[in-house]
């Protein structure tokens, strides 16, 4: 089913450890036009998080009844998770007149690509593949071979980049999240993919060089 929207819609993609959720969640405490869209998981709940706010937590076979209804506007596996945004939570923020912001992975962006004809996707880099890691791991949630795993796939992600329309890298929160606020309020085409595919290939030459 394709849709289009009256609000806009903001699709934020970023490796597991690149800081895309703080980064989601200034930005929409900054703005009072933008809603963060909460997605549904299988993928059980941390010690921090609330049902509802973080995400909605439900059980693998309530995710497929959903699947299977054509619920989702756009769904992934991730690390053996399900996680999906539903046309509900899209609906639902719409009736509130504000924009609407989906943090998720590739997949789903492909899938809301194909779904939504208007919509700004925005991939979010690390400034490297050790900071990165080094991120993983003073989060505290994963052990050594979870955060092996996503450093795997992290490279897989980021060879993605060229699908989104701007690139921003968060080596500093302050300034990665100025060039989010950049793009939210139409000032950000410098850091649109094809000016900055030639400005950070160096980086992104070595972010996917293993």
């Amino acid at each position: 089913m394709k849709m289009d929207l009256a609000g806009k819609l903001y699709v934020i993609a970023a490796p597991s450890g690149a800081g895309k959720t703080s980064l989601v969640k200034a930005l929409v405490e900054n703005n009072d036009a933008l809603n963060v869209a909460i997605s549904h998981t299988t993928r059980p709940r941390r010690l921090d998080e609330q049902d509802g706010v973080n995400y909605h937590f439900i059980s693998s076979e309530a995710f497929t009844k959903m699947r299977q209804a054509g619920d989702f506007v756009e769904y992934a596996e991730v690390f053996n998770n399900q996680y999906g945004t539903s046309w509900s939570a899209i609906h639902a923020i719409l009736a509130t007149g504000k924009d609407i912001v989906l943090e998720i992975d590739w997949q789903g962006a492909s899938q809301i690509h194909t779904a939504i004809s208007d919509r700004i996707s925005i991939f979010i880099l690390p400034p490297s593949l050790e900071t990165l890691k080094t991120r993983l791991q003073k989060r505290g949630q994963d052990g050594p071979n979870v955060i092996e795993q996503r450093m795997n796939a992290a490279v897989d992600e980021i060879s993605h980049f060229d699908d989104f329309d701007f690139l921003v890298v968060n080596d500093n929160f302050d300034s990665a999240l100025a060039d989010l606020e950049s793009i939210i309020t139409g000032s950000g085409d410098h850091l649109s993919s094809r000016f900055q595919r030639k400005r950070l290939q160096n980086l992104l030459n070595s972010l996917l060089s293993t």
